[in-house]
């Protein structure tokens, strides 16, 4: 069981940067393949980033590459996700997964492949 805890969260302007992080609980975070997730408003969650157990591989969606960078510190348990050049268009609730660890050497994009979800935190960017 992983239970997982976002933060860094607010709101900035377009152009600025925020840094998300994701606090996660037990003792095997580093057997997880991690993502990064957003839904906003009257649209569907979309996936952001992913990295895979180890930090060796990420994947970001054609909307942020670029701009954001994914990393993870196994010894203290956490993902990051460093968001630059912000842009309205990126305003929404950011959520943190951890995928099974049968696809820990993997990135995953498909969100019915993660198995414990966040609560979310709200990024608002404003122009």
């Amino acid at each position: 069981q992983v239970q997982l805890v976002e933060s860094g969260g607010g709101l900035v302007q377009a152009g600025g940067s925020l840094r998300l992080s994701c606090a996660a609980s037990g003792r095997t975070f580093s057997t997880y393949t991690m993502g990064w997730f957003r839904q906003a408003p009257g649209k569907e969650r979309e996936f952001v980033a992913g990295i895979n157990w180890s930090g060796s591989s990420a994947r970001y969606g054609d909307s942020v590459k670029g701009r954001f960078t994914i990393s993870r510190n196994n010894a203290e348990n956490t993902v990051t996700l460093q968001m630059n050049s912000l842009k309205p268009e990126d305003t929404a609730v950011y959520y943190c997964a951890a995928g099974s660890s049968v696809y820990s050497m993997l990135v995953v994009t498909a969100q019915t492949l993660y198995e414990y979800w966040g609560q979310g935190t709200q990024v608002t960017v404003s122009s």
